[in-house]
C-alpha cells in the first residue's frame, strides 16, 4: 500500500470497556474482538486540498507508521456539501493506544516541522472534527474471538 504499510494489530479490545473514556460503552459485544474506530473529518481553506492530500502521502502516513497508527482509509467528497473535506478512519486496539500513540504524533519533532513547514503559507485546516464509531451486530469489521 502506497503511503503505508498496514501492520497487524497486537492486540483486540474484547469491548470499548476496555477503554480510558467510560462513556465508550458496547453491550453485547462479549467474547467478540471489537476494533475501535476514529472517523476524523477535516476542512480545508478553499485552494488547500492539495496540500493537505500531498502532506499526508509524503510525510503524515510515514510518522503513523514508524509509530503504529494504522489508518483505513481516506476520502475527499466528490459530490456533496462541500468539496474542501478530507474523511478518514483509523484503527485502535483501545482507547488506552489511541490516547498514547496521538499524544506521541502530536508531540513528534518530524510531524512538528512538516506541520510548520507545509502551513508556512497560513493554516491549511479550518475546521477538525472526530467521532469514535462502534460496529453494530452485523458490521463485517467485527471479528470473533
Amino acid at each position: 500500500m502506497r503511503g503505508g504499510s498496514r501492520t497487524e494489530p497486537t492486540k483486540c479490545a474484547k469491548s470499548l470497556l476496555d477503554t480510558s473514556l467510560t462513556d465508550l460503552t458496547a453491550t453485547g459485544h462479549q467474547g467478540r474482538c471489537v476494533m475501535i474506530y476514529e472517523m476524523r473529518t477535516y476542512e480545508t481553506a478553499p485552494g488547500r486540498m492539495g496540500d493537505l492530500l500531498s502532506r499526508f502521502e509524503h510525510h503524515t502516513l510515514q510518522i503513523w507508521d514508524r509509530l503504529g497508527i494504522r489508518q483505513a482509509g481516506f476520502w475527499t467528497v466528490a459530490v456533496g456539501d462541500s468539496v474542501n473535506k478530507l474523511i478518514y478512519l483509523l484503527e485502535w486496539d483501545s482507547m488506552a493506544h489511541r490516547e498514547k500513540a496521538w499524544a506521541d504524533f502530536m508531540a513528534d519533532p518530524e510531524w512538528e516541522a512538516v506541520r510548520t513547514k507545509s502551513e508556512r503559507d497560513g493554516p491549511i485546516l479550518t475546521n477538525v472534527s472526530n467521532a469514535f464509531l462502534q460496529p453494530t451486530a452485523f458490521s463485517h469489521t467485527r471479528r470473533d474471538t
